[in-house]
């Protein structure tokens, strides 16, 4: 079942939007050693999981102009 403010969440959380950015680094470990460039091996998946950690930590506090919608 979805939280009441569901939508809200999707657009204002930090944790959603940092979950994102891990995604996003993730898939940039996989796709840039195809590329001939000069960045170091696991960069990207170490800075996914510092994204990821964060994400964590933002999910556990109170994010400005986010309310519990429910009981």
């Amino acid at each position: 079942m979805l939280i009441a403010n569901w939508r809200q969440v999707l657009k204002r959380a930090w944790s959603v939007r940092l979950i994102i950015a891990a995604g996003l680094l993730s898939g940039a470990e996989v796709v840039l050693p195809l590329l001939p460039l000069p960045i170091p091996a696991g960069i990207f998946a170490a800075l996914s999981a510092v994204t990821t950690a964060a994400a964590f930590i933002a999910r556990l506090l109170a994010q400005k102009d986010m309310t519990d919608a429910n009981p």
